[in-house]
């Protein structure tokens, strides 16, 4: 499944990141603004305490089933016990896959994602697999 995580990663345009808000000193934030930095539509998701209109540029909304628009990728940064209801949202809107961060597991929600046809990978990060690996 790395791999296929790996190659999804590579060929993603649309990543919608879950827990982006815009505090600047936040990992979501910058593993972001990385990602924009290197040429993908990143899409904020936060439902927390520090809702922003926007974040890095974009629209941001409540929800993955906000998104009006196809996502390639979910990019995950809430703790592991809050992830099933998302990966059930990167299912129900057609997602291609869904990644949870470093320390972020559901293994679960991982199976359940993989028999919906969606790559998942858990407790990585985008941004160390895309500069080291895909470069």
């Amino acid at each position: 499944m790395a791999d296929d995580a790996k190659e999804l990663l590579r060929n993603a345009r649309t990543v919608a990141v879950v827990g982006l808000d815009s505090r600047t000193d936040r990992v979501a934030y910058r593993i972001a603004r990385y990602l924009k930095d290197h040429g993908y539509r990143v899409i904020p998701v936060h439902r927390g305490q520090f809702p922003a209109d926007e974040v890095l540029g974009e629209k941001a909304y409540e929800t993955l089933r906000d998104v009006p628009e196809p996502i390639d990728l979910v990019d995950v940064f809430v703790r592991s016990e809050q992830t099933g209801p998302i990966i059930d949202d990167a299912i129900a809107v057609g997602a291609k896959g869904v990644w949870l961060q470093v320390g972020i597991t559901n293994r679960e929600g991982i199976e359940r994602a993989r028999e919906a046809g969606l790559v998942a990978t858990q407790d990585r990060c985008t941004m160390v697999v895309h500069r080291d690996e895909l470069g």
